[in-house]
């Protein structure tokens, strides 16, 4: 388990159950660093001012906000920690509510809430009425100095505080293209519903995979042990983009490979159980 990033309570009401926040993800990504490309020599960045020309360090340099205008508001550390900020160690309940009325948009990174030791049998009765009532704690706290919302959860045995974006932060989604007026056929309903009904199933985590992140780290093991080493193949990749104008036909051979697919997986013949949903059939003129 990595290490704590926030030490602090839950509050709901006059109940206090102490905590610890854990990154409940972690990136594969790989990191690159920029080089030198004749001699592999470290690029390394500096600050440096746009009017003197010379080198800062860090102990100078300064937040500020520049205006559209080019007016520029230089704050000093002292004006931040003025800012009004939640209690830094406090994730307070502002109510409890459905689950089902947080837009998954809103959803931000989460973390696992872990008892302090004597907590738990408090952490408990928070875990237990979540679940009773089907309901999630909206949450205020500050991380880093950063007043944030967020939600907290049950997964399981473990409580999960997921940050929120403020509403605010939505952007818009009204796009001109969803205005225009859209004509489906009745042929191109029913087969889209068979299509979803041939590639339904459980969500498996387990046997979803990064591929790209696969491959450019044997890549990069290849390149650590020669240099010179080709870079290994990628896998399966994507099929050749096909014509979907024609919408009914691409959905008529995208339910024949779902289904193939599937019976492969159950070594079964790819045409038993197709049922009378007319996929083979065009609709009449």
């Amino acid at each position: 388990m990595a290490r704590a990033v926030w030490k602090g309570a839950v509050s709901f009401g006059l109940v206090h159950v102490p905590v610890r926040l854990h990154p409940a993800t972690v990136e594969h990504d790989i990191r690159f660093h920029q080089v030198h490309r004749s001699d592999g020599g470290r690029i390394r960045l500096r600050r440096t001012c746009e009017v003197c020309g010379e080198e800062v360090p860090l102990a100078d340099v300064a937040r500020a906000y520049e205006a559209p205008d080019g007016r520029v508001a230089v704050l000093a550390e002292e004006d931040l920690e003025r800012l009004p900020v939640p209690g830094e160690h406090v994730a307070e309940v502002l109510r409890f509510v459905p689950a089902d009325q947080v837009d998954p948009v809103l959803l931000g990174r989460a973390h696992f809430v872990e008892p302090e030791p004597g907590a738990a049998r408090a952490y408990a009765l928070l875990r237990s009425a979540l679940a009773a009532t089907d309901r999630v704690a909206l949450v205020r706290f500050a991380l880093r100095r950063r007043e944030s919302l967020g939600v907290l959860r049950v997964r399981g045995e473990v409580v999960v505080l997921q940050s929120l974006a403020w509403p605010d932060e939505v952007q818009p989604d009204g796009f001109d293209v969803l205005r225009a007026d859209v004509e489906l056929r009745l042929q191109e309903l029913r087969t889209a519903a068979t299509l979803v009904e041939a590639m339904s199933g459980d969500l498996e985590p387990e046997q979803l995979r990064d591929e790209q992140t696969e491959v450019l780290r044997r890549l990069v093991e290849a390149r650590l042990r020669d240099p010179a080493a080709p870079a290994p193949g990628g896998g399966g990749g994507q099929d050749a983009a096909e014509d979907v104008v024609d919408l009914l036909g691409a959905l008529q051979r995208s339910v024949e490979r779902a289904r193939a697919a599937r019976a492969g997986e159950r070594g079964e013949d790819a045409g038993e159980g197709s049922g009378e949903d007319g996929v083979g059939t065009r609709e009449s003129a």
